[in-house]
């Protein structure tokens, strides 16, 4: 079936096969995006991920209902034979009606702010990029058109909770405590009709059939996906709303719930559980303040949209990148004054890397290099790549300011602030720290990962770039 798309929400460079590509077909033709052929250890992984993923997210929780946020816990429980797998999956609250509405009334409240409210935060706030907005050429050589109102979507959303928290009183703030483990249940269940919707859509109804990419082995495809920009009429892209709404939106909300029922149990809300909102509260603002920016990172740009961002979105991040929130539930923690401004320090200042390496990024990419990084004139390297209709295209690839000291700055400050958050929780638990590990592993797979891209898509010219700047992450280490 031939896909079609709007014009209106889509520019099309030159007009490509209009076919998906599959693994037989070898041009040196835009060689970025995931893999097109897939090998043992990557296959092995897909499997371990797509089998074991739900069932660590299902233990983390778990151990924080059954057993005070010990992840040794439920192990030595069943090792020593003081209870069973059996009596554990028994005690975790199960599907409700109550959690069902709440994740359906909470995912269409989402999609409604995200495709009917157009956004004027763009009007009144200085500096804010909102609307309208093209994002990165695909490999078929389309640009797409987003409508960018994360901003406003978040906004609304926490103005009408606060209303309800101090006014309205239609829920109780502890709401999403209280249902956690059924809204578990809700948010799997999105995420794998999601994934598996979005490899239906690519074989049947793809909305850019040359944005495509099959290997040929189903679990690959299903993981990393088909479809480079899967969309539902003019504007709905998956893409964009599974990594920015369900997720990020609900993350500082979790949060809230967290704190609202630490003061609902204990009496008081303790600096650790503020800063960790705080902190992390900064990331999500950050990244919806940057949404229409972050059309040009390697998710949108590069990932193909699977069960990987799928599920990923819906259960995953709101799961695991909240676990320190949760922890604090149960074993609140009082910093001393000194190690809170410790931490809070830590985390602004991995806050500015990330910021400023990002934006230096941002504003060589919005000038052509026309402009001054740390007060100087940037330098860079020229290079050209390859779309899939074969057309040529030119690029820039800087080597000053921060990106002159690594090739990946940006994830050094990121994870500074992911460390931030986890220390925050004290050391009473390995738990918390899950969270750092996960972000370290993550990154750095990402950067081995990116580069890998680069390199087929630039060829001879992403090895000059690499002798210019040898580091990946810390300068003179790594």
């Amino acid at each position: 079936m031939r896909a079609t798309q709007s014009s209106g929400a889509v520019t099309r460079q030159r007009k490509g096969s209009g076919n998906g590509v599959g693994p037989g077909e070898k041009e040196q033709l835009g060689q970025w995006g995931r893999a097109w052929e897939v090998d043992w250890f990557s296959l092995a992984c897909v499997v371990f991920l797509l089998l074991c993923a739900p069932l660590i997210v299902f233990y983390f929780v778990m151990s924080c209902d059954q057993f005070q946020c010990a992840l040794s816990g439920p192990l030595l429980s069943v090792y020593s034979g003081k209870t069973s797998v059996g009596d554990i999956w028994g005690r975790a609250p199960s599907f409700s009606g109550t959690a069902t509405g709440i994740y359906a009334a909470w995912v269409c409240f989402q999609v409604f702010l995200y495709l009917c409210v157009p956004d004027v935060c763009h009007k009144f706030l200085l500096g804010y990029v909102g609307g309208v907005q093209d994002g990165a050429r695909t490999p078929a050589g389309l640009i797409n058109k987003y409508e960018v109102n994360g901003l406003q979507a978040w906004i609304i959303t926490h103005a009408l909770w606060f209303a309800n928290a101090n006014y309205l009183h239609w829920f109780s703030p502890t709401i999403i405590f209280d249902h956690w483990i059924p809204l578990l249940w809700c948010a799997n269940v999105l995420g794998y009709v999601v994934a598996t919707f979005a490899m239906l859509k690519a074989y049947f109804f793809p909305t850019t059939a040359s944005d495509c990419k099959f290997t040929g082995n189903f679990f690959y495809d299903y993981m990393m996906g088909i479809e480079f920009n899967p969309r539902i009429g003019k504007w709905f892209d998956f893409k964009l709303f599974f990594n920015g709404r369900p997720g990020i939106v609900a993350w500082t909300l979790i949060n809230l719930s967290f704190a609202a029922k630490q003061r609902e149990l204990y009496g008081q809300v303790t600096n650790s559980m503020i800063l960790v909102n705080v902190l992390q509260a900064i990331y999500v603002l950050d990244f919806f303040w940057n949404e229409s920016w972050y059309l040009k990172t390697i998710d949108i740009c590069h990932d193909h949209f699977g069960w990987y961002l799928g599920w990923g979105d819906c259960v995953w991040l709101p799961y695991l990148y909240t676990l320190q929130g949760l922890y604090l539930v149960y074993n609140p923690v009082q910093l001393s004054t000194v190690n809170a401004i410790g931490v809070l320090l830590l985390g602004l200042i991995g806050y500015y890397i990330f910021r400023v390496t990002n934006h230096q990024k941002d504003l060589f990419r919005r000038t052509g290099g026309s402009c001054r990084i740390w007060g100087r004139k940037p330098e860079y390297i020229e290079c050209t790549y390859l779309s899939t209709d074969g057309t040529k295209h030119h690029s820039k690839l800087m080597i000053s300011g921060f990106w002159g000291l690594a090739r990946h700055f940006n994830y050094t400050g990121d994870l500074m602030g992911a460390l931030s958050y986890c220390l925050a929780c004290g050391f009473g638990h390995l738990l918390p720290y899950f969270y750092i590990i996960y972000m370290s592993i993550l990154l750095i797979h990402r950067c081995v990962r990116d580069e890998h891209r680069c390199l087929s898509k630039y060829g001879n010219d992403w090895r000059r770039y690499t002798d210019a700047v040898a580091h990946r992450l810390i300068p003179g280490v790594f």
